[in-house]
């Protein structure tokens, strides 16, 4: 079995604040109003960021301290990471931001009707594709070398399966134009026989209670927080926000969150939190959308608390790998959310002058060869990963 591999590399845009002991944990772009968008046109040149006032200046939190600033302890009983790893995921508190980059690629796609959709079960070959986070661009780049999509942005790959693994929105510029992407090539691939599918993220839980609960307060199991903060905290874009619709709304609220097809079993999250929602695909999957639909602030709260765990599989963790395979099937994982740079521990030094992005090739294959991790770390001026299955070697 050939193991993921990174190594350090060049392409770091200018020194951004940092925490006192993680050179890569970093605050979103628009907070220090620096990278390529701080005083740029939005892609659909109706965005916030062309000089105008950010999110933490306006609205009901001008003036407050921001949520990092006050935010509660993490929860007492949840080990710590290991020395070098960032620590497992805390919905109050900045998780994983944005790395300035400067090597984005302006892709134009076509938003025009897609051809009426047949059922398409699909036959060729599987793809998989890692955390997009609104890098609009950058995803329609990797489509097109895997020869998903053509150069007009259309599908042009048949009868072949795509999945995607969630987290379309926040930190990167065009979240929204991700979806749509997204919601146009899964009718257009089922008109050619193929099929185009996602899964539900961390951040599609996270933008649905931002827009459905804004400020209401929730029990976050740390303290009084509230669905806007955390959004605004974890890279909520306002121009996603202004640009979000009932259809998209509704497309987030469907998405299935575990699925097992050629013998992987996809999902979003490097956590076991999935077995706390059912015994099966179809309990999971159903009891999720009965959450949303239900419309309880909390426990929607709740709901994406757990998905925002992460680093369960690593180290010594193929056990867990094996619990949920034993209970969902499929014999091996395939997941995003948790950055390869991160699970492998290579994200910088603080004491030397090497400032260099990493560098990610491909999937990162541990836990003794079960679990495939696809989040390249595009955010962080890493790769936005698109990969076919099975992977060679």
């Amino acid at each position: 079995m050939v193991e993921g591999s990174m190594t350090q590399g060049a392409g770091q845009g200018p020194e951004m604040e940092r925490t006192a002991t993680l050179r890569d944990f970093r605050v979103p772009a628009y907070v220090n109003e620096t990278g390529p968008y701080a005083h740029s046109p939005h892609p659909a040149e109706t965005g916030p960021y062309d000089g105008g006032p950010r999110p933490a200046e306006t609205g009901p939190y001008a003036g407050a301290p921001r949520a990092a600033d006050t935010a509660p302890p993490v929860e007492e009983g949840r080990p710590a990471a290991p020395e070098g790893y960032p620590d497992a995921y805390t919905p109050t508190q900045r998780d994983l931001p944005i790395i300035n980059r400067t090597d984005t690629v302006q892709v134009t796609v076509d938003p025009a009707p897609a051809p009426a959709a047949q059922p398409g079960t699909g036959s060729g070959p599987l793809y998989v594709v890692g955390d997009v986070h609104g890098y609009l661009d950058q995803l329609v780049a990797a489509l097109q070398e895997k020869g998903l999509v053509d150069a007009a942005g259309q599908w042009c790959a048949g009868t072949a399966r795509l999945w995607f693994l969630g987290d379309f929105t926040d930190r990167g510029p065009d979240g929204i134009g991700v979806i749509d992407l997204v919601m146009r090539l899964s009718a257009e691939a089922a008109a050619a026989g193929g099929y185009c599918k996602a899964l539900m993220g961390n951040h599609e839980l996270l933008l649905l209670g931002a827009k459905r609960f804004g400020d209401t307060p929730v029990n976050s199991g740390a303290g009084t927080a509230t669905f806007q903060a955390a959004w605004l905290l974890n890279g909520g874009q306002k121009s996603d926000m202004d640009r979000l619709q009932d259809h998209h709304l509704q497309w987030m609220a469907r998405l299935d969150a575990v699925e097992e097809v050629d013998g992987y079993l996809l999902v979003h999250s490097d956590t076991t939190a999935y077995l706390d929602y059912g015994d099966s695909i179809e309990a999971v999957n159903d009891t999720v959308r009965e959450t949303l639909t239900r419309n309880d602030a909390d426990e929607v709260w709740d709901l994406f608390r757990k998905f925002t765990k992460r680093f369960s599989f690593r180290d010594d963790g193929a056990d867990a790998v094996r619990s949920l395979l034993d209970t969902y099937g499929g014999t091996r994982i395939v997941h995003g959310h948790s950055p390869i740079p991160y699970l492998l521990g290579e994200v910088g030094s603080e004491d030397g002058e090497d400032t260099a992005g990493p560098v990610v090739e491909g999937p990162h294959v541990y836990a003794d060869g079960l679990a495939i991790a696809m989040d390249g770390g595009v955010t962080m001026a890493g790769k936005l990963l698109v990969q076919q299955l099975p992977l060679e070697g």
